[in-house]
């Protein structure tokens, strides 16, 4: 999501294209001969309906990983206050660090959020105080530690 306020109109998806994306975001390995039959239309429709919906940017299928089960064991949601003029800047910085997998400009108490995977503690101090603390423009953190996701939906 590039830009929240510039995003297409939902008008212009019908039922066909709904059902597409709600399919896909079930399970994004569905086969089109299977949405075909649901639908009863061909699995060609199907496909060029796809094809349309990622071209336009309404959807996007990637393969999402547990952090879990990829060794990273310690998740952190940070917000940063950073120096007004340094915000986008800040923010261009932080997307070159592997640990950060989410980063969003905010209003409020914080200029940014982040969401931060790394294999434990340890390894999210050095994080916080070897890269994060580094980076001109960044003037204060308070992290937020993940004790148990709820509810996780990719949307």
């Amino acid at each position: 999501m590039e830009n929240i306020n510039g995003s297409a109109p939902r008008d212009r998806l019908d039922n066909i294209d709904i059902h597409i994306i709600n399919a896909l975001r079930t399970d994004g390995r569905v086969a089109f001969a299977q949405l075909a039959e649901q639908l009863n239309v061909s699995p060609g429709m199907i496909r060029q309906r796809y094809n349309r919906l990622a071209k336009l940017g309404y959807l996007k299928v990637v393969a999402v990983t547990n952090p879990l089960m990829m060794g990273k064991r310690t998740m952190s949601m940070i917000g940063i206050r950073t120096d007004g003029r340094k915000m986008l800047e800040v923010a261009n910085k932080l997307i070159k660090f592997d640990e950060v997998v989410y980063i969003v400009v905010v209003s409020g108490r914080y200029d940014i959020m982040i969401e931060v995977f790394c294999q434990d503690h340890e390894d999210l101090l050095k994080f916080m105080t070897e890269k994060l603390a580094k980076v001109d423009g960044v003037r204060e953190t308070e992290s937020f530690m993940y004790l148990k996701i709820v509810k996780e939906i990719y949307f």
